[in-house]
């Protein structure tokens, strides 16, 4: 195993506006297994500001696996924002973030996979299959290895 591959708790950070979207993303994560620690973010500057320790509110922990839900329709800056940042950011490039959004466009999904992401999940407007994409990622969630975020800086 490389070494900057650990089995550790993984922090799920949630960046969502939407406060029923993000409640039931917390729910089925739980009812799919999921007890990691979860953090919410209501915008794309709110995640930032925690994952590249700037700004007024709290920083995340060196040395700590973290895995990102992004939803890519947030106000201040958007999902396809944060992610770019993510991966330009040599302490963050490794973590995996996962898109969540109520598109399908091919040319949005294209764009995050090139820009990084490890995996791109719609939201559905049905709210049963809403709830079952969020269940499926739940059950990813807990089989998924992390690599941990290693740096100093």
């Amino acid at each position: 195993m490389p070494n900057n591959i650990v089995k550790t708790e993984v922090t799920i950070l949630i960046a969502e506006d939407d406060d029923g979207h993000a409640e039931l993303i917390r729910e089925h994560l739980v009812d799919a297994g999921v007890s990691n620690p979860l953090l919410r973010f209501r915008d794309g500057q709110e995640v930032w500001d925690f994952l590249a320790e700037i700004g007024p509110g709290p920083k995340r922990k060196h040395h700590h696996a973290y895995l990102l839900l992004l939803d890519i329709r947030m106000p201040k800056m958007d999902g396809v924002e944060v992610l770019r940042k993510v991966k330009a950011h040599p302490a963050l490039k490794t973590m995996p973030v996962i898109m969540l959004t109520t598109t399908d466009d091919p040319r949005e999904v294209e764009a995050c996979y090139q820009l990084g992401c490890s995996s791109y999940v719609t939201k559905p407007v049905d709210f049963l299959r809403f709830a079952e994409a969020l269940k499926r990622l739940g059950l990813f969630v807990t089989i998924m290895q992390v690599a941990q975020i290693n740096s100093d800086s």
